[in-house]
């Protein structure tokens, strides 16, 4: 039966923050390699130096408002209750435990979920098998999957620095690997030309469509595919023929969160603490350096974005998940407070509509709702029961006719992965909105 929390739910929050250390072996983030940069404005370039502790991050701005401490009219209504629907293990046996990469197709209810040794998808409504495939096992970790448009396929990111396409087959509907990016084409017509490429480390070059390291996360809008990876570079590649356009030496660390907004606006974030947005002006055909936002102070993991992208969200070791809203008069996004209550660093964040779904170290999924009113936030709930750490995590809200939700009630599923290979589907159901 699903648990329902009461009206007095409290979000703990902790005011003595402990730094919290991720080994970046194989499926972890990857952290800074150096002090981070004080606190200092919304958005800067400047850095200073470092505090002694540098996971007290965000204490110089306000919590903002949770069950804990507000209960206005507008949330006291509120009520959540939450069940564990399924846990979904990677079905090869042999395949050595690692963070499955997750995605969802809104239009389907398909939930895809990849490990180093399989490819598979799940009917969300029926939490049925509906195929699988073999991945790539010597590409090692898979970071990130994505759905590309008009039936192009899936694209995987992967630990050995490629991307891989996958497409069904006309015949039987199996997902086939269709190639890599870059592509075969792209490599060979610019490997005669000295200037295309650049050099990696002391004496080694390669060619600039390529990464150089794990690629940590993928993204598509529009015409274009968006890839950031722990060789501190953005590539921007043209979904038409699959062609890289663009790279950006983007970070001075490593890259570990990728999101675009509803403008186009492409959003990284970085272990060297950093948010840095990007965009291509008008008449432009190339993407260039907008603002570069500092609040963290630890390596920033997870960037979610809400569906009209007047709000960001940005989690980091520090365990806190520090809101931007867009300032119209500055016509860039602010802080405007933080959201606490996890015990370690933040690794995933998925938002559907007003709300928005935390995936942490501390191995618990937490629920949070942006209230009618102006930064006015609720924890609406906590989800435990993963064995592991969080580290991937995805949503969506179930269509009326395919949810068992009653009347006034909004459903929602929700996906975690965490480190040991396990996937736990969620149902969310939230009432009193209205």
């Amino acid at each position: 039966m699903p648990f329902s929390l009461p009206k007095s739910f409290s979000c703990h929050t902790s005011a003595s923050l402990e730094k919290q250390n991720l080994n970046p072996n194989g499926d972890a983030l990857r952290n800074p390699s150096s002090n981070s940069p004080s606190l200092s404005s919304s958005c800067s370039t400047s850095s200073s130096p470092a505090m002694s502790d540098d996971s007290a991050s965000v204490l110089t701005f306000p919590s903002l408002p949770s069950l804990q401490c507000l209960l206005p009219s507008s949330t006291s209504s509120i009520s959540t209750s939450f069940r564990h629907l399924t846990s979904l293990k990677a079905l090869s046996p042999d395949s050595p435990a690692s963070p499955p990469a997750l995605t969802i197709s809104p239009s389907s209810l398909l939930l895809y979920t990849a490990s180093p040794s399989n490819i598979s998808s799940y009917d969300l409504t029926s939490l049925d098998l509906v195929s699988s495939h073999p991945s790539a096992p010597s590409a090692g970790a898979v970071k990130s999957l994505v759905i590309l448009p008009k039936s192009q396929g899936i694209l995987s990111a992967h630990q050995d620095s490629l991307l891989r396409l996958w497409r069904h087959s006309s015949r039987s509907g199996d997902l086939r690997l269709a190639g890599s990016l870059p592509t075969l084409s792209d490599r060979l017509l610019r490997l005669p030309f000295p200037k295309n490429y650049t050099l990696i480390r002391r004496h080694h070059k390669q060619l600039w469509i390529q990464h150089a390291d794990t690629v940590s996360a993928l993204a598509t809008a529009g015409e274009y595919i968006y890839s950031v990876s722990w060789d501190k570079t953005l590539k921007i590649w043209r979904s038409s023929d699959l062609r890289c356009v663009q790279s950006i030496k983007a970070h001075d660390d490593a890259i570990n969160a990728l999101v675009i907004a509803p403008d186009g606006t492409v959003y990284t974030g970085s272990a060297d603490t950093k948010i840095r947005a990007w965009a291509r002006a008008p008449g432009e055909k190339r993407h260039a350096l907008v603002a570069t936002f500092e609040r963290h102070r630890s390596a920033v993991n997870a960037l979610a974005i809400s569906s009209d992208g007047s709000v960001l969200y940005s989690g980091a070791n520090d365990r806190s998940i520090v809101v931007w809203e867009r300032e119209e008069s500055a016509n860039h996004l602010v802080v405007v407070g933080a959201l606490r209550g996890h015990a370690k660093a933040i690794l995933c964040l998925a938002c559907v509509d007003d709300m928005l779904f935390s995936g942490s170290s501390d191995r618990t999924v937490r629920i949070w709702r942006r209230g009618r009113e102006d930064r006015e936030y609720s924890c609406l709930g906590v989800m435990a029961g993963h064995v592991s750490v969080v580290r991937s995590i995805v949503a969506v809200q179930m269509p009326k006719e395919k949810s068992a939700a009653a009347e006034g009630e909004e459903e929602y599923r929700v996906c975690s992965g965490s480190f040991d290979g396990e996937v736990r589907v969620w149902q969310v159901r939230v009432s009193g909105l209205s």
